[in-house]
């Protein structure tokens, strides 16, 4: 019985470590995501630039992961090079070990100042920042809180004999103690919380320290498969080799490391005869030397992997998520960014119907009609993705910005599958009904629809840019263009209506299909201004809430 609570409680301190750490990298990813992400973009020209910048960003946000989805972003975007992508990557390998350092040291008695001053953050504060900040204060407090018992636990237990066999055998097997590390680390998704625990373990000599330093290679190697592994289902093989490179290059330091592990150790007790800094030392320095080996030989080795992983040479299915990434629902602004860049492909699919339209209606093509009506498919496929993908999204995570996005993104891929809709259900079964008719607009009426049509598709441009950018005064003006939109299907009606006064045939032929048409194309710009312009003059204020008068009694 007393074992069994023993394990609840060793089960329950491990679940507080891993809460703790999760609590300091959502916290910092909120408050500071954004401008860590763009600090990241501006240093990608050099790898020494590359390698700070990946250390310092990990450094704080505690995740590797985190800041290795914002370099595969990035490189899927081909905004940087995979050099300097492997250069981030081998960068936070190091940031991530700098907590474990500060943690090494007896710093458990700033628990509960860190926990009170975090929950009266958390609860009291008036900006989104500090209240975040309040987040990472309580869940470094409950680090160090779950270390404390950690240690707590492991001093009345070190010298069972059931124990002491299990982990004698273990310390003469490294690569079982690696696979376990790895297995514990990739089951974790934190490599920091893995390599406390250790710590703790070894600080209370529950372990020996060479058994240590091969759960610590364990824990590096574990951390790097997680993004290989959820990023195995990506359309292109070109998109692994961020992930494969980073996999590899550990493994290889791990081999060396366990080849060179029995002086390696001594050599380290004897440096530092403290357990827990011992083991916190080895884990900065494999990944410090790490760095060392690969930074002088990342462009031939990111020429292997490209040789490894080649681009794919075959067309995609268009229907098919290219930005969709599942690791990156972990880190909201990351997952915000891929959803954005997914909607824009909807933008572009709807641009080809349009002009699909526009060419069938001058040119009566029955196969470009049906051409043009399966991208409507293509519409229905990526707008399910987008929005599983988005509401999959854990809510906690997100900050008030981040909310804004996500309903802005969900508004824009809406609007604009509905806007398909229209032209799939309405606009090309006109133009089909007009083929099988043999009916031909006048002059004056094929102009004025094909005006409309092309000023249609400078406004889907506009809304795709504005979507990216959230610029007020692009607002301001596609906004405009709804009602000049309005104005110009006025217009184009009263000339019909005039040339059917003046007897014209032609257009008493095609006076249903030209009106129907005129409205078609009226209702898919006000899809268009709804998808971009729309929320963005509501968040400014520039929104009115009706366009009907107020009765005055």
């Amino acid at each position: 019985m007393t074992w069994t609570l023993t394990l609840i409680d060793l089960a329950g301190s491990v679940a507080l470590l891993l809460w703790g750490t999760h609590m300091v990298q959502t916290g910092i990813q909120r408050a500071f995501g954004a401008s860590l992400r763009s600090l990241l973009g501006r240093a990608l020209r050099g790898r020494l630039g590359a390698f700070l910048a990946g250390m310092g960003v990990t450094a704080v946000l505690q995740s590797s992961t985190a800041t290795g989805l914002m370099t595969a972003g990035f490189a899927a975007g081909g905004l940087v090079e995979l050099v300097p992508a492997l250069a981030i990557m081998l960068g936070a390998n190091v940031g991530t070990t700098l907590i474990v350092q500060v943690l090494s040291f007896d710093v458990s008695a700033a628990s509960p100042a860190l926990i009170l001053i975090g929950v009266l953050m958390f609860r009291k504060a008036s900006t989104t920042r500090a209240h975040d900040l309040g987040r990472v204060l309580i869940g470094l407090g409950l680090m160090l809180l779950a270390l404390h018992q950690l240690l707590g636990l492991m001093t009345d237990y070190e010298d069972a004999p059931s124990l002491r066999m299990l982990l004698g055998a273990a310390s003469t097997a490294p690569v079982v103690d690696v696979m376990l590390a790895a297995g514990l680390t990739w089951a974790a998704h934190s490599s920091v919380a893995i390599v406390l625990l250790i710590m703790s373990l070894c600080a209370q000599n529950v372990i020996p320290p060479d058994a240590a330093f091969a759960l610590v290679l364990g824990a590096n190697l574990g951390t790097a498969i997680n993004p290989l592994v959820e990023g195995a289902t990506a359309g292109d093989p070109a998109s692994r080799r961020l992930p494969l490179g980073n996999l590899l290059s550990r493994a290889v330091g791990i081999v060396m490391a366990l080849a060179a592990l029995g002086p390696l150790g001594r050599l380290m007790v004897t440096l530092e005869p403290d357990n827990a800094r011992v083991v916190a030392d080895f884990h900065t320095l494999f990944n410090l030397v790490l760095a060392c080996l690969f930074l002088p030989v990342l462009s031939p080795y990111a020429r292997l992997l490209g040789r490894l992983l080649p681009p794919r040479t075959d067309p995609a299915d268009p229907s098919r998520p290219l930005y969709l990434d599942p690791a990156a629902r972990q880190i909201p602004m990351v997952a915000l960014g891929n959803a954005a860049r997914e909607a824009l492909r909807l933008a572009d699919v709807l641009g080809e119907m349009l002009a699909g339209a526009r060419a069938a209606l001058v040119e009566g093509d029955r196969k470009l009609i049906a051409e043009t009506r399966r991208h409507d498919d293509v519409l229905d496929s990526l707008n399910t993705a987008i929005k599983t993908y988005l509401t999959s999204l854990d809510p906690e995570q997100l900050a008030d910005n981040d909310h804004r996005r996500l309903h802005e993104i969900l508004t824009f891929v809406i609007n604009i599958e509905q806007a398909g809709d229209v032209v799939d259900l309405n606009l090309l079964p006109h133009a089909s009904k007009r083929v099988k008719r043999g009916l031909a607009f006048s002059k004056e009426g094929e102009a004025d629809l094909l005006a409309m049509m092309d000023r249609l598709m400078t406004n889907l441009r506009t809304a795709a840019s504005l979507f990216m950018t959230e610029d007020p005064r692009t607002a301001h003006m596609l906004a405009d263009e709804k009602v000049a939109f309005r104005e110009a299907e006025s217009a184009a009606t009263a000339s019909h209506f005039e040339r059917l006064r003046a007897g014209r045939i032609d257009s008493a032929q095609t006076s249903a299909l030209h009106l129907d048409l005129l409205r078609d194309l009226k209702l898919i710009n006000s899809h268009i201004v709804a998808a971009a312009a729309y929320p963005v003059l509501e968040r400014t204020g520039a929104l009115l809430p009706s366009r009907i008068a107020a009765n005055e009694m």
